[in-house]
């Protein structure tokens, strides 16, 4: 038996279709392609191309996971930025799929944890076994175009998955320089609200670097011409990001000083998000920076921050922490959950 697990994102789109692993539930993959989504009209148009040019065999995938950059709704998903429409009526009128789902790309996770081989995450903190229901609870956050949230209620028959825009929810500064940078980015960049998103994701890191560079004492430095030229460029503005990182390993204290500070307001995130859901199944750490980050979260001063919650710190130190190396996990969880969709349509 096969079935097909796609990542559908707004820079990119990952498809593989899968064989049903006869000793137990791992995906193993047949064939996947990478798209990159601003070259496509639609997701149609892309399912088309997959289906005659790159899977080419007879035996076609019946059940079918979609994990959507975005809200689902009554079946149907609509990708804001690319003005894609998308229904699970759509997919099953078109390429006769059997089963179809349609879930947000970070509530899909979930049900990717449970096949995770060790070579796909690594353990930063090991926490302690709880007895009870939370025991079973796992959240994953997720920092990158975007700031994600998911929380899965993960035991040995079932996987419940359960989606969340936490990512939204108010940013709250937690020393003078983070009020400073608050303040700055709803003057300067005409915010009206600064959610924990506008900081912690991947264009957080590059607002931080703007509010530092409005500073006196860096208009001499050369990442301000960066910034300059950024407001005319899209591609220079997209690896903003990048460029503050590369700079930070090459020894640049001004751009180390702005990761750090990300780093810091992340890891306290981290810290706020375990105790708000008491996830003594695991917190997990995914997202487009994770890999590039790992050696800043393995690291002591990241933990001091995760850790800094008062009186309430030996509840942080009792939850699993772990970073998952996979960048492709997106599409890996579909996959799970395509499984998870076929053993179910047998019983």
């Amino acid at each position: 038996m096969i079935y097909l697990g796609c990542d559908l994102g707004g820079t990119k789109v990952l498809i593989g279709v899968y064989e049903k692993n006869t000793f137990d539930n791992v995906p193993k993959l047949i064939t996947r392609e990478k798209y990159s989504s601003s070259e496509w009209d639609s997701f149609y148009s892309i399912l088309d191309d997959f289906f005659k040019r790159k899977y080419t065999n007879n035996l076609f995938p019946k059940t079918a996971c979609f994990g959507i950059a975005g809200p689902v709704k009554n079946n149907s998903a609509k990708i804001t930025n690319l003005n894609w429409d998308i229904s699970i009526d759509n997919l099953k009128r078109k390429y006769k799929f059997e089963n179809v789902d349609l879930i947000n790309d970070f509530a899909v996770l979930p049900f990717g944890i449970p096949y995770l081989s060790e070579n796909q995450y690594i353990t930063i903190q090991e926490g302690e076994k709880q007895n009870g229901l939370n025991n079973n609870l796992n959240a994953i956050v997720g920092a990158g175009t975007g700031l994600g949230i998911a929380r899965g209620l993960i035991s040995k028959n079932n996987i419940v998955s359960f989606s969340s825009e936490g990512g939204h929810m108010e940013y709250a500064p937690k020393s003078n320089q983070e009020w400073e940078l608050k303040t700055w980015l709803k003057r300067n960049l005409n915010f009206k609200r600064i959610s924990c998103e506008r900081i912690i994701s991947g264009e957080g890191l590059s607002n931080i670097a703007k509010w530092r560079f409005s500073k006196e004492d860096l208009k001499n430095h050369k990442f301000t011409k960066v910034l300059k030229d950024s407001e005319q460029s899209f591609e220079l503005k997209k690896n903003l990001s990048a460029e503050i990182c590369k700079m930070a390993r090459e020894g640049d204290p001004v751009m180390r000083e702005i990761e750090e500070m990300w780093i810091n307001i992340y890891a306290s995130f981290l810290g706020d998000i375990a105790l708000h859901e008491l996830c003594y199944g695991g917190l997990w750490i995914s997202g487009g920076t994770a890999t590039k980050h790992l050696e800043n979260f393995c690291s002591e001063n990241f933990l001091k921050h995760f850790l800094n919650k008062g009186r309430l710190k030996d509840i942080v130190k009792s939850i699993p922490l772990k970073v998952i190396l996979d960048e492709e996990f997106g599409l890996h969880s579909a996959a799970c959950r395509a499984n998870f969709l076929l053993i179910n349509s047998k019983k």
